[in-house]
């Protein structure tokens, strides 16, 4: 099959490509690029399609996604994610490894990419887990789930605390070739906390999270990594300390990235507001000048990669008392979305947003997706920049609906997308 999208704002964030013209796609991959791409110099047989002067980008990649199965259906499912994603213009999304069972076993990952292959609509990558159980002791077999399937090495939601199993996990992934994906919190200086710690939990009377649970980790990780040369990727920053060390990592060479998540760059501890469970996230949401510290960070390029941080959870997790509720939020449908209104603020660039959900996370995990370049695959969204809309929980994908954005006004979405030539949405 061969179809032209014609008449769009082209821009590959890979090249730094910004120009006015069109894509031509054959049998899944891009096979022309360019202000040639145009009808009457188009092949006989291709199906056109005027994008009508909007934004054709890479599609987005989410590196941090819970899809449910194995064990959790009654919060997504590997179609209700995807079905999500596509509508939120995530062509590939890395499924977390905390399932039930966990994803550190070759035939789990084994599953998880059958199940995809007949349920999802885009593509699907697992993760798998740093240590086996997620218990934090013992390191899983890195040859063998590298070798079924696995884009990188997490234990999700939680922190290796024993310094030893994290640097012999760095040792091998330095010899393995392999991504190390860590989750920043020390769950004794987190304590019984469930915000962001400051005057405004005070205010709440809820007890708080400190900046150096975070940072604490961090630094740790960063020493490690300095003493081995391994390849490690901070999951998601939420505050301004952990910029300053990524930065410092950074200008001493270390083979290290990091990523952050969409709410903690575009919300604050301000929309907690009266209790409300849907921004109970992990990190949490911080002061606005952690978050501005962010925002900063992504426009220089400390900041590698924007997640959706995709953690759905059912009513009865979310429906208790903030103390009570579970962390969590959907993302995939929003991600897109909340990062265009960085792009609205003038705060960063389009091509740098594109960037960090695209072109990034695609190298990280080894993809030939995230860029417009003859033969990449033919992963590609059509964004309106400024379609608004109101974000309805009704009308979300997901099988849960508990999104921080709830009832928000949103400024921009994806209107086509295509996952390997075949168009998913539009």
């Amino acid at each position: 099959m061969t179809l032209a999208l014609t008449n769009a704002r082209l821009i590959d964030p890979a090249t730094g490509l910004e120009t006015h013209g069109g894509v031509l796609v054959r049998d899944g991959l891009i096979a022309a690029i360019g202000p040639s791409v145009k009808p009457g110099a188009l092949p006989a047989d291709a199906d056109i399609r005027d994008c009508g002067g909007l934004v054709l980008a890479p599609g987005l990649i989410d590196l941090i996604a819970f899809a449910g199965e194995p064990g959790a259906e009654h919060r997504e499912t590997l179609r209700t994610a995807s079905e999500a994603a596509a509508a939120g213009g995530v062509t590939t999304l890395v499924c977390r490894p905390d399932t039930d069972p966990v994803v550190d076993d070759p035939a789990i990952i084994d599953f998880i990419k059958r199940r995809a292959r007949d349920k999802a609509v885009v593509n699907v990558r697992p993760s798998a887990a740093l240590t086996k159980g997620l218990n934090g002791t013992e390191m899983t077999e890195f040859g063998l789930l590298m070798e079924a399937g696995a884009v990188f090495f997490s234990d999700g939601p939680r922190s290796v605390m024993n310094a030893q199993v994290m640097r012999r996990a760095l040792i091998y992934a330095r010899d393995f070739g392999a991504l190390i994906v860590h989750h920043l919190e020390d769950p004794n200086l987190r304590g019984e906390g469930v915000m962001n710690e400051g005057e405004f939990a005070s205010r709440l009377g809820l007890h708080g999270i400190p900046h150096v649970a975070e940072t604490i980790i961090l630094e740790r990780d960063l020493a490690l990594v300095a003493a081995t040369g391994g390849r490690y990727h901070a999951s998601m920053i939420s505050c301004s300390g952990s910029v300053a060390l990524m930065r410092r990592a950074k200008a001493a060479g270390l083979n290290v990235t990091c990523g952050v998540s969409i709410n903690n760059l575009t919300l604050n501890e301000n929309d907690v507001g009266a209790y409300r469970t849907f921004c109970k996230l992990s990190p949490p949401l911080r002061h606005e000048t952690e978050r501005l510290a962010l925002v900063e960070a992504l426009a220089d390029g400390t900041i590698d990669v924007i997640v959706s941080d995709h953690d759905p959870q059912d009513v009865e997790t979310k429906r208790q008392p903030f103390g009570e509720a579970a962390n969590g939020a959907v993302g995939l449908e929003t991600m897109l979305s909340a990062a265009l209104r960085l792009h609205h603020s003038g705060d960063v660039t389009l091509p740098r947003l594109l960037a960090a959900m695209s072109t990034a996370p695609a190298a990280l995990i080894g993809s030939a997706a995230g860029r417009l370049v003859v033969g990449a695959p033919a992963d590609l969204i059509v964004v309106d920049p400024d379609a608004p809309y109101v974000l309805e929980k009704a009308r979300l994908k997901s099988r849960s609906k508990n999104s921080p954005f709830d009832e928000a006004r949103m400024e921009g979405r994806a209107v086509a997308v295509m996952v390997g030539g075949r168009l998913v949405v539009g």
